[in-house]
């Protein structure tokens, strides 16, 4: 399972564009965007949704994976992690069946 700066560089690598071709579009040092790619830094929500444009991806697939990552990053050392997703996604569920009117 590829990580949202795996995915990012092998995208960018596909369209055969230069980290600072990307990292001038989102108005960035190359050095940033080399971090984001090497797993050292996270991208912010914005810049997603930038690189969700710029590489032509499908809708949200990006901005699915960079939130699974940070769900990840957040859980990964907790012996529970899985029993405490379960549990929110069942909250999720909730609060959007709550927030569409259908309980």
């Amino acid at each position: 399972m590829k990580t949202i700066g795996e995915k990012i560089r092998e995208l960018r690598e596909e369209h055969g564009l230069l980290l600072r071709q990307i990292a001038a579009q989102l108005e960035i040092d190359p050095s940033l965007l080399s971090k984001i790619e090497r797993g050292d830094k996270r991208p912010t929500r914005e810049q997603i949704l930038m690189l969700e444009d710029l590489l032509k991806t499908k809708k949200d697939e990006l901005l699915v994976l960079y939130l699974s990552d940070k769900v990840v990053y957040e859980l990964k050392d907790e012996v529970i992690a899985l029993k405490a997703m379960h549990i929110a996604e069942k909250k999720i569920n909730y609060l959007m069946k709550e927030k569409n009117g259908t309980k």
